[in-house]
């Protein structure tokens, strides 16, 4: 079976709907592949009563406890292992991530970012496109590389950009296109990659 681990800093909704996913559409038996464990770095993180509520293992390592963001990547790293995971998936975990830990784990981290890259690395994305005219925004899965929002693209949603949204209603509208595409790239990756597995 191989073992997903999902990150997360706050309400999990793209968690969630990866659970959710993995459950409905029978990932054990069709993939070969399960939600094993949600982590956080973060003890107030709402995704983390749901997780347990589906029987996931979770843990919280609170990076203001370590001396350094290397420190703290390597308790993650450590912690994350435990699982054995074929694939790490960053759901709303907002941490910037050490060159060392996107290394340990090339090929098999996917992350979630609320723009259409290459457009709007990094925060404030909503905002930003509407204070470029943007007609369109969006969301983008891709792999994670130590260069911020810049790994390979896997899939985008796009929605309209109207004339009387603000960053939160955009926002929102784009949300729930992310609950939509997200299992569907996590699939997709599962599918396409039967042997990437990983330990040690």
């Amino acid at each position: 079976m191989r073992n997903i681990v999902i990150l997360i800093s706050g309400s999990g909704s793209n968690m969630a709907a990866i659970v959710r996913a993995a459950e409905q559409g029978r990932w054990a038996e069709r993939l070969n592949a399960r939600v094993a464990a949600v982590l956080s770095n973060r003890a107030d993180a709402q995704g983390l009563p749901l997780a347990q509520e589906h029987g996931l293992a979770t843990a919280v390592l609170d990076h203001k406890a370590f001396a350094s963001r290397e420190d703290f990547d390597a308790a993650l790293m450590a912690e994350i292992d435990r699982h054995a995971p074929a694939l790490v998936v960053l759901a709303g975990f907002m941490r910037i991530l050490t060159p060392g830990f996107v290394t340990h784990y090339a090929g098999r981290l996917l992350n979630i970012h609320p723009s259409l890259l290459p457009a709007f690395p990094g925060l404030h994305t909503h905002q930003r496109a509407i204070d470029a005219g943007c007609r369109f925004a969006g969301a983008t899965v891709h792999q994670v590389t130590a260069d911020l929002d810049h790994g390979a693209i896997l899939a985008q949603a796009v929605v309209p950009v109207l004339a009387d949204d603000t960053a939160d209603v955009l926002a929102a509208r784009v949300l729930s296109q992310e609950h939509q595409m997200y299992p569907q790239a996590v699939a997709a990756w599962l599918a396409q990659s039967p042997m990437r597995v990983k330990r040690g």
